[in-house]
């Protein structure tokens, strides 16, 4: 059921794919999140319109609500949620380690608390993949150690333990697991250090993955270190297999990586900062609780199609952001997410036509990024 099909390049950037028991995924792609089994603020219904053909969910969250062998009682993520297309989930890595204190890793897997309430659990790859198993998402991952990415003897012990920890996911899935139901991805550790990929690049690769994540990126260095471990990672990955950049996702992230070959992106960015009150344009951040938006008859962005910048105004949105009625966190949603995925599908066509470079140069010269953008990637 899983393949990927490759059908352009201009330059590093791609437009394929990727086949799913839930559908097509076309490349590039931009996967909205929904940690807990629904993507904030929006319903099902409105990621078809916006023309979603792929959302994330989140392995750790929903072990501890509501449990993953209740959703396999109810008949499996997809049912539950109500989404019809194809689903992704992270292992639950991620924010294991995001506990710090609450966990303790060894060799074997991680001991942690819950975050809800201090009660203890246990993660090992085995554990991560029985869970994903129950949860029934179309691509799921391998449980991986996500370190801190500047310190060198750190990234190559998690490297060590990413590398074993893979291997026994690829056991497990084998074991417990259906290949043509769910597509298992490895992820290629190594902080900033170019040997370090290129060694857990070279291992993942011999495990015959359907397909490979870049993971340790935007948890703490700079943009153009993320940037420069794009170029030097995604070349040593097989051409013939879908390559996914974990957690980035503002309109900048997106142009530069799928300039660099990357094919899937998730981040929960536009969600968040439709939350606090920020709309994403093609020409940067802008916070509606601004007074400057009080009496702004004009959409978010001029142009927009999104049904936020069809029907209402600026001044509209940001009475709703400030008396803080839901309908604004559901505009600014929308239209956050609308741009995103519009982003792809612009990209996806100037890679056919073969024009990406100039495209992207002509959206990177009048996007401005905020000041924290501009210093770090955005994280999940």
């Amino acid at each position: 059921m899983f393949h990927f099909d490759l059908h352009a390049t201009s330059g590093a950037a791609r437009a394929g794919v990727f086949h799913t028991p839930h559908g097509t995924v076309p490349t590039p792609v931009f996967a909205p999140v929904g940690t807990q089994a629904t993507v904030k603020a929006v319903t099902p219904r409105d990621l078809r319109t916006l023309g979603a053909s792929l959302i994330l969910s989140n392995t750790y969250h929903l072990y501890m609500r509501p449990g993953d062998k209740l959703i396999a009682e109810m008949g499996g993520l997809h049912r539950f949620m109500g989404w019809d297309g194809a689903i992704l989930t992270d292992s639950g890595g991620f924010q294991v380690f995001s506990l710090g204190a609450l966990r303790v890793v060894d060799d074997e897997g991680v001991t942690f608390r819950s975050h809800l309430d201090g009660s203890t659990h246990r993660f090992t790859p085995e554990k991560s993949i029985q869970i994903q198993h129950h949860l029934g998402a179309d691509i799921i991952m391998c449980f991986d150690e996500c370190p801190p990415p500047l310190d060198r003897e750190v990234v190559q012990a998690a490297c060590e333990r990413t590398h074993a920890w893979a291997k026994r996911c690829v056991e497990e899935h084998q074991r417990s697991g259906d290949s043509t139901r769910q597509a298992l991805f490895g992820i290629v550790q190594g902080g900033i250090f170019p040997d370090l990929r290129a060694w857990s690049a070279r291992t993942l690769t011999q495990l015959n993955f359907p397909g490979y994540a870049v993971g340790g990126l935007a948890v703490g260095e700079t943009k153009t270190q993320m940037l420069t471990t794009l170029e030097q990672t995604v070349p040593l990955l097989p051409a013939d297999r879908p390559r996914y950049l974990m957690g980035v996702g503002s309109p900048e992230d997106l142009v530069t990586g799928v300039a660099r070959g990357i094919d899937i992106f998730d981040c929960v960015l536009p969600t968040r900062v439709a939350r606090n009150g920020s709309a994403l344009t093609r020409r940067g951040r802008i916070n509606m609780r601004n007074l400057q938006y009080a009496s702004d008859s004009a959409p978010l962005e001029e142009g927009c199609q999104c049904y936020a910048c069809l029907n209402f105004s600026k001044a509209y949105i940001r009475h709703l952001v400030k008396a803080n009625e839901i309908l604004g966190h559901h505009l600014l949603t929308l239209h956050n997410l609308h741009l995103l995925i519009t982003l792809m599908r612009e990209m996806r066509a100037a890679i056919i036509n073969d024009t990406f470079n100039q495209y992207a140069a002509d959206f990177l010269a009048n996007y401005r990024p905020s000041s924290k953008e501009a210093n770090a990637p955005s994280v999940m």
